[in-house]
C-alpha cells in the first residue's frame, strides 16, 4: 500500500484592521496617489472597494462612482455585476479595491473601464496580498486581512464573528466593541 502525503499551507499571520488603522491607511494611500496621479474620478469596486474608494475620493476632493464585481464562491473567477458609469469616458480614472491577490478582480474592472475609453486609468488597493501589482498600494502583506466592516455578521439576530474568520479571532471577540 502506497503512503499518502498531505501537504498543508503554512499558517498565515492575521492582520485585524480596526477603523482607526483603516482611516490612517486610507490617508496614506491617498497621499501616494496624489504624489503620482491626479484622477478626475475615483471608481470603487463594490462591495468592499467602495469604502476605501469613497474615502480616497473625499480626501482628494474628486468625484466618486462605483461598479460591482462578485464571486459566487471563494476562488471562483469574478464576474461583472454592474458596469462602471459612462462618466469615465475621457477622464483620468482611479479604480480602487480593498485587497488584491491574483489581480483577477482588478483586471476585470480595468477591462470594463477601458471599454468606455477613459483618458488615463490607474489602480489602487488598501492591501496587496499576492503577486499582482496595482499602481498604488497601502500595504503589501501575506497576512490574512480582517477588515472592520467584514469581521462580523448578523446570525439569528446576534452579531457573531464571520465563520471564515472564527479560527483567527478570539471567541469573545464578537462581544467586544471598539471606539
Amino acid at each position: 500500500m502506497a503512503r499518502r502525503y498531505v501537504t498543508r499551507a503554512a499558517p498565515r499571520e492575521v492582520l485585524e484592521v480596526d477603523w482607526r488603522l483603516f482611516g490612517e491607511m486610507s490617508r496614506g494611500l491617498a497621499l501616494r496617489v496624489a504624489a503620482g496621479f491626479d484622477p478626475d474620478l475615483v471608481v470603487g469596486i463594490a462591495k468592499a472597494g467602495v469604502i476605501p474608494g469613497a474615502v480616497i475620493a473625499s480626501i482628494l476632493e474628486r468625484d466618486f462612482a462605483s461598479m460591482a464585481v462578485t464571486r459566487d464562491r471563494a476562488r471562483a473567477r469574478p464576474t461583472l455585476v454592474t458596469a462602471p458609469p459612462p462618466s469615465v469616458t475621457g477622464r483620468r480614472v482611479l479604480v480602487v479595491d480593498e485587497t488584491c491577490d491574483t489581480g483577477d478582480t482588478l483586471k476585470l474592472a480595468l477591462n470594463a473601464v477601458r471599454k468606455l475609453r477613459p483618458d488615463e486609468i490607474r489602480t489602487a488597493v488598501s492591501f496587496k496580498t499576492g503577486a499582482y501589482q496595482p499602481d498604488f498600494v497601502g500595504l503589501a502583506t501575506s497576512s490574512v486581512i480582517i477588515l472592520p466592516w467584514d469581521r462580523e455578521i448578523i446570525s439569528k439576530g446576534e452579531l457573531v464573528v464571520r465563520p471564515e474568520y472564527a479560527a483567527y479571532v478570539p471567541a469573545d471577540a464578537a462581544a467586544r466593541t471598539s471606539v
